[in-house]
């Protein structure tokens, strides 16, 4: 009886229409795909594959779908899948290139767009996407000549001119910086940003009296634009001009109360001006905020130091030398620190390391206003692709 019934389903299952269904021809996936029935595309696309595992185009298909649906690991697999069977499939290294870019994966995406480029080598499109994933994984001389080119066709375009000139300014490249920025702010001489930007490219050129006025200009713009008054600040505290910096370091905190480089000059201002009592707490806050502030933790161990707490100091000063170890100051003041407390083989160690480093404590401005790229967004008017 059991074997009668189990013979009698197989018999409905395999006279069922669905054991003969066949998978849908590419005509009637691309039509569900211009239909905007991306779900059901999807669906037909993946039947196909599966019906033709060997066909590239199939999977390029498939790839497109998925990534219309923002779907962007799942589409790089079958794009993946597409140039393995087929690697001159064209345009789909750069929806891979691009599947990558969306999902913030930088440098994943460079050498998918770089096949693209060899293939198109004067897209504005791939040249801008190129290097827009250098500069996002942090490859800034590599970003430059993709958005050199880039900018050379579509040089109204002010966004595209201003990530060309954070890649060369990042790349210490001060005179493509400086170009750079010259041209934007002929095109709109209220940008507080450009003016900014100008102002650290020209104080990587070392000519810091002309980048204190660039950062005058854009506070002037726009007073209440972020890191404005601590860039001038910093600008004003490397020349000494404490007072001065003081008031800018002051003017940012006011703007964000957890700027924690501002806190940290600041206090360090505070210390210059004899006002220890005022550094400290801004000091204990800024660690606070940023454990990894190499600056803060110096200033404190001279400041416990000072007053004679010396295991704080000999703690804080510890931190400082592990986060800065070529920092001449750092090994200097521990070198005292231990001469102080009696400890002599550790004061001479801590000397010997400050007699043959070098690095100077107030670096260029860039590396205090930007220590990460920011993530980069396509600028306006470039196509990103499907």
């Amino acid at each position: 009886m059991k074997r009668a019934l189990l013979a009698h389903i197989l018999l409905a299952l395999l006279l069922s229409p669905v054991a003969f269904a066949q998978a849908p021809d590419p005509s009637s996936a691309a039509a569900l795909e211009q239909a905007g029935r991306l779900t059901e595309a999807e669906q037909a696309w993946r039947a196909i594959a599966a019906a033709h595992p060997r066909d590239a185009s199939t999977f390029a298909n498939l790839g497109i779908v998925l990534s219309k649906e923002e779907k962007y690991a799942d589409a790089v697999s079958a794009y993946r899948q597409a140039l393995a069977l087929n690697p001159h499939l064209p345009g789909i290294a750069l929806d891979w290139g691009l599947a990558e870019f969306k999902q913030g994966h930088f440098l994943e995406a460079i050498a998918p767009l770089k096949t693209a480029l060899r293939a198109d080598p004067t897209s504005t499109q791939v040249n801008t996407v190129l290097g827009m994933a250098c500069f996002g994984a942090a490859k800034f001389p590599d970003a430059i000549p993709y958005l050199k080119s880039a900018v050379l066709q579509s040089p109204g375009n002010l966004e595209l001119r201003g990530v060309l000139a954070q890649s060369c300014l990042n790349a210490s490249q001060y005179n493509c910086a400086l170009e750079q920025y010259q041209q934007i702010l002929t095109a709109n001489p209220d940008s507080a940003q450009a003016h900014m930007l100008l102002g650290e490219a020209l104080d990587g050129m070392k000519l810091r009296d002309q980048a204190i006025a660039e950062f005058q200009a854009a506070e002037k713009a726009a007073p209440n634009e972020p890191n404005v008054h601590f860039g001038l600040g910093y600008l004003l505290w490397a020349k000494r001009q404490d007072a001065d910096a003081a008031t800018e370091f002051q003017a940012e905190i006011s703007i964000n109360p957890n700027n924690d480089q501002a806190l940290t000059y600041l206090a360090d201002t505070d210390m210059r001006m004899s006002r220890p009592e005022a550094a400290l707490p801004l000091l204990e806050k800024a660690i606070q905020i940023n454990p990894a502030l190499e600056m803060a933790h110096l200033d404190l161990g001279i400041l416990y130091a000072d007053t004679g707490r010396r295991d704080d100091a000999l703690r804080e000063l510890k931190v400082a030398a592990t986060l800065a170890p070529g920092n001449v100051n750092i090994h200097w003041r521990l070198g005292r620190l231990y001469q102080a407390m009696g400890k002599k083989e550790e004061a001479k160690a801590e000397f010997d390391k400050a007699r043959n480093l070098t690095q100077a404590v107030d670096d260029d401005l860039v590396k205090k206003m930007n220590p990460r790229p920011a993530q980069p967004q396509t600028p306006p008017g470039v196509p990103v692709g499907k």
